[in-house]
């Protein structure tokens, strides 16, 4: 009997299947994380760049209704070629009085599905970004009164 009690004590058949059960879920929890994160920071880049050309678009422009058809398009596009949809793409442009010297706003936001995630559903993670611009003052512009 007292042989038995002692081989029983030792015995680690089965321990390396154990560790792996507890050890597997922390660690695809853990890349779930990591891809996740990296969408919402991919998404946040093309929120920027999207902003900052549509504001730079918006104060080049030779007239504010130009300069606003120019920033919609431009940011779309910049939007699209980062693989944004567009459909969940807000754009929301401030020409100001589109005078010299004055500022051109834009502010972009993007809504990042995250996918179905067991238990909780779709989730849906908002990234904004807004872009000022100086309207140059010494440009030459048409349909600007000075």
């Amino acid at each position: 009997m007292d042989r038995e009690r002692r081989r029983w004590g030792r015995d680690e058949r089965g321990q390396a299947l154990v560790e792996t059960a507890l050890a597997v879920p922390v660690v695809l929890a853990i890349a779930l994380g990591v891809v996740l994160a990296g969408q919402v920071v991919h998404a946040s880049v093309a929120v920027q760049a999207a902003a900052r050309e549509a504001g730079r678009s918006l104060a080049v422009a030779p007239s504010r209704d130009e300069g606003l058809a120019a920033a919609e398009a431009n940011a779309r596009a910049v939007a699209d070629g980062h693989g944004l949809d567009g459909a969940r793409l807000t754009l929301a442009l401030d020409p100001g009085a589109f005078a010299r010297g004055g500022t051109a706003r834009a502010h972009v936001a993007y809504a990042v599905e995250l996918g179905a995630l067991p238990l909780f559903g779709t989730v849906s993670v908002t990234v904004s970004a807004d872009a000022e611009q100086r309207i140059e003052q010494y440009r030459s512009r048409s349909g600007v009164v000075p």
